[in-house]
């Protein structure tokens, strides 16, 4: 599966590392010493520019991309990045993440799918102060944690 990830930041890097091993990984950020959190193990492609240029997606290769992922650390780029992917390119999976969780609802009217980390880390704290989560979604939670720092 060939996947596009906007954004090298400590997501972005991670997501990468943990997806290359199985496919074809591109990553775009706006600089290149942003690339540094990859690591020289990584196989994937480096593309330095803004994700929401068209040229720059299109030397990623999104035109044949399966998954298109954008993690920067701005809502309004990460929106403005899947829409190009989802409208103009029809990247069949377009996912994003966002802080601010109001936005998620029109988001999702527009066909992209979120990841509200605010949300997200709020909800698993309560339920964990709560005891909502059983002990399977803590193992599930470290072995993720444990796959990220291994690579």
């Amino acid at each position: 599966m060939k996947v596009v990830i906007v954004g090298c930041g400590r997501v972005g890097s991670t997501l990468a590392r943990l997806l290359a091993d199985r496919h074809d990984v591109r990553v775009v950020d706006r600089t290149s010493e942003s690339f540094r959190r990859l690591g020289s193990k990584f196989q994937g492609q480096k593309i330095v520019g803004p994700g929401t240029d068209m040229d720059v997606l299109k030397r990623a290769g999104i035109e044949g991309a399966d998954a298109f992922i954008s993690v920067t650390d701005g809502d309004n780029r990460n929106i403005m990045a899947a829409q190009i992917a989802k409208r103009i390119f029809n990247v069949p999976q377009v996912f994003t993440r966002i802080y601010d969780p109001s936005r998620a609802a029109v988001y999702a009217e527009m066909g992209i799918q979120t990841l509200c980390t605010t949300a997200t880390a709020a909800g698993l704290f309560c339920d964990l102060v709560e005891g909502r989560r059983p002990d399977s979604f803590m193992d599930q939670l470290t072995s993720y944690l444990d796959a990220a720092q291994k690579v």
